[in-house]
């Protein structure tokens, strides 16, 4: 058998495509349309309407704009529903740039403590490699957004406003990276020259300073106290001067954080169910919580997530939002596109396969706020907040179908109370843990 790709076998392809009249076809709409719009299945959207037996009034969607912010916007959803509800407000919005600042500033020392803990491995190597290859981009998992509030509360929107860079962080992700791989370059020189630990930790504070210096100029300076003046829509007026950001959280907000626990599907062979699983090098804040999933069947993540629907309250959740899915008609289905139909050709890897060959992973954060049920309890479709703006799907809102989540969902945050007896065990347990490269180690 030939290796290479002779003439003859060019003939042989050249010939079967023109013999099959659906080849001509298909080439015609998808050279003049896209491979999306020539594809698109337009009884999916007649499928996915936009009604639910169950749904929870929220705010006006959100918008990330230019940014890889999915989990703290989704985070900052879940949690001003709260506060818009406890004091009757048509709409209300915490500041992301406020957690953008603190969660740049605190990537930065993880990412150095990390340099810190690996100088005698080779720089070449595949761990040092690893931990070079995204110092501080703008994805991250919900123990993260837990930690940053837990260290420094949040703040309404306008006490800290979007700004340019915050909008479209590319810019200043790219020149903060430079600078911190420039730090690890230095702090590996300078362990190569006898400096001891706590040398290098001097050194460590002082380009920590580049670093917010940076910071500032790009997002601003984040407030220390701010006034809170708001008005309910029955007129009430609500006014609480000289607020903290930690006070602020526990006034008008108020969740317990470390109430809250994420429950993965990884159906692959080396991670079992009923076990608690972290990431290696993964996080934000040093001492900050450790990212911790506990990892289920998928009827299980369902089950939770629909008892917290239930009682009234979102969910967070994180799932790989490009496939099979149309960003502009705000539908996941795994028949949104013909694909065998236009292709001719199967795409049967199983979601366990995706992970373990790398064609799927958790890529977006968003929030359930909404499901319908059929007759017997069973989901058919999920109602999704997202943060990409108001122009996509259904003023910002997004229709998940139910077959879609049992492949590409991957986790769902919800209270512990929600949890078997002994699922709250087995989230308990001391987590093995896994590989930096892992694909449960991928951000939103």
């Amino acid at each position: 058998m030939e290796q290479s790709v002779t003439v003859e076998l060019l003939r042989e392809f050249k010939e079967d495509f023109a013999a099959d009249r659906a080849n001509r076809a298909a080439m015609a709409a998808v050279t003049n349309g896209g491979i999306q719009e020539g594809m698109k299945n337009q009884e999916v959207f007649r499928k996915n309407i936009h009604t639910f037996s169950l749904t929870l009034d929220q705010g006006k969607v959100t918008s990330q704009k230019q940014s890889g912010r999915c989990w703290m916007f989704a985070a900052m959803n879940v949690l001003r529903f709260h506060l818009i509800h406890s004091l009757n407000l048509e709409d209300f919005e915490l500041s992301q740039n406020y957690t953008l600042f603190y969660d740049k500033l605190e990537k930065s020392n993880h990412f150095l403590e990390n340099i810190l803990d690996t100088l005698d491995e080779p720089a070449d190597g595949r761990v040092v490699s690893w931990i070079l290859t995204s110092p501080l981009g703008d994805g991250g998992q919900w123990d993260m957004i837990c930690s940053l509030i837990q260290k420094y509360g949040v703040v309404p929107k306008y006490a800290m406003p979007e700004t340019h860079v915050s909008s479209m962080t590319k810019e200043m992700n790219g020149y903060l990276t430079e600078k911190l791989r420039g730090f690890a370059c230095e702090l590996r020189k300078r362990h190569a020259e006898g400096w001891d630990r706590e040398k290098l930790q001097t050194e460590k504070a002082k380009m920590l300073k580049d670093i917010y210096r940076m910071l500032c100029i790009c997002l601003g300076e984040p407030p220390l106290v701010f006034d809170f003046e708001v008005r309910g829509k029955d007129g009430a007026f609500h006014r609480d001067l000289g607020l903290t950001p930690q006070d602020f959280y526990k006034k008008y907000i108020g969740v317990d954080l470390d109430d809250y626990v994420s429950l993965i599907h990884a159906p692959t062979k080396d991670k079992p169910f009923h076990k608690s699983y972290t990431v290696q090098y993964l996080g934000n804040v040093v001492e900050g919580r450790q990212v911790r999933y506990l990892n289920l069947p998928i009827e299980e993540l369902k089950r939770a997530a629909i008892a917290q629907l239930k009682d009234g309250n979102p969910v967070w959740f994180g799932c790989d939002v490009g496939k099979r899915s149309s960003r502009e008609g705000g539908v996941m289905d795994l028949d949104v596109y013909r694909l065998e139909d236009m292709f001719g050709t199967a795409f049967p890897m199983t979601k366990a396969e995706r992970l373990d060959y790398k064609q799927s992973k958790m890529t977006h954060a968003m929030v359930f706020v909404g499901v319908n049920l059929r007759e017997d309890g069973t989901p058919n479709r999920w109602r999704v907040e997202n943060s990409w703006g108001d122009d996509k799907g259904e003023k910002g809102f997004f229709v998940m179908d139910d077959a879609w989540f049992d492949e590409y969902m991957y986790q769902v945050v919800v209270h512990k109370k929600y949890l078997t007896e002994e699922e709250q065990k087995e989230y308990a347990q001391s987590p093995a843990i896994l590989e930096p490269w892992d694909p449960m180690g991928s951000l939103a």
